[in-house]
């Protein structure tokens, strides 16, 4: 008989193995040569390491600032 923390780990797991599934299904756009918000030169090895960037790292940190503490209604 299963307790609460066996049922607990398996609802994680599941949701977990949803996660993974929406991430790699996703399909990437090429990573941008140049940042879209602020038009600066996003360097060679941030779009090598992350496929599908379009935002320098100032921009991207501004832009998940701002959807953290202004989510829409």
């Amino acid at each position: 008989m299963a307790d609460w923390m066996d049922e607990s780990q398996e609802y994680q797991l599941t949701v977990l193995q949803e996660q993974i599934a929406r991430a790699t299904r996703t399909t990437r756009a090429p990573s941008a040569d140049f940042c879209e918000d602020c038009e600066c030169v996003i360097p060679e090895k941030r779009r090598k390491i992350i496929p599908g960037v379009q935002r320098c790292i100032e921009c991207q940190e501004i832009n998940e600032l701002r959807k953290k503490n202004y989510r829409p209604v």
